[in-house]
């Protein structure tokens, strides 16, 4: 690329003054909790689609690949998201079951990175959560398969305009 691009990146804010604050010392022991409390702030600012992430797989190879899912629940089982096992990214997490979701909401300078083992939900609970899809038809799919991110660790991110940004890891 051109130099001028380069300044144009260059050029470009950062993060403006005004963004929440955040101490990890008052974070909940349970991280489903403080991402639940991020998310109804996210709501509050007007974010559209706080509840999509960028899911990132790898294949058997290693070649990495990412897209933007929407978050389904967190329960007991996990983070769920859902796709057809036929497409790219359920034939990667068939052979290697890994993943790692990333939230971002600009507006507040935050974003929430989870990552870990990946497990397949029920049967049942996958054909519920077809039947719940907007456009979903009155048919069954068998091929969409309701997932769950089994987290081993997950990152809560703070910008701060003096770039003095704050992280909080939870290791699970």
């Amino acid at each position: 690329m051109s130099e001028s691009f380069r300044r144009m990146l260059r050029a470009l804010p950062d993060f403006p003054e005004g963004l929440p604050a955040f101490d990890p010392a008052t974070a909940p022991a349970d991280p489903a909790d403080l991402f639940t409390r991020w998310l109804d702030e996210a709501l509050a600012a007007g974010v559209r689609q706080p509840h999509a992430f960028s899911l990132a797989t790898a294949g058997a190879d290693g070649t990495l690949s990412s897209r933007m899912l929407i978050l389904k629940n967190i329960d007991e089982h996990g983070w769920h998201f859902a796709t057809a096992t036929t497409s790219r990214k359920g034939r990667e997490l068939a052979v290697n079951p890994r993943a790692a979701m990333n939230f971002y909401w600009s507006e507040l300078g935050r974003q929430v990175r989870v990552s870990g083992t990946v497990a397949l939900l029920s049967a049942e609970a996958s054909a519920a959560d077809w039947a719940d899809r907007p456009a979903a038809d009155e048919s069954a799919n068998p091929s969409w398969q309701l997932y769950a991110l089994r987290p081993a660790e997950i990152e809560f991110w703070q910008a701060s305009a003096d770039r003095n940004h704050i992280r909080h890891r939870y290791s699970l």
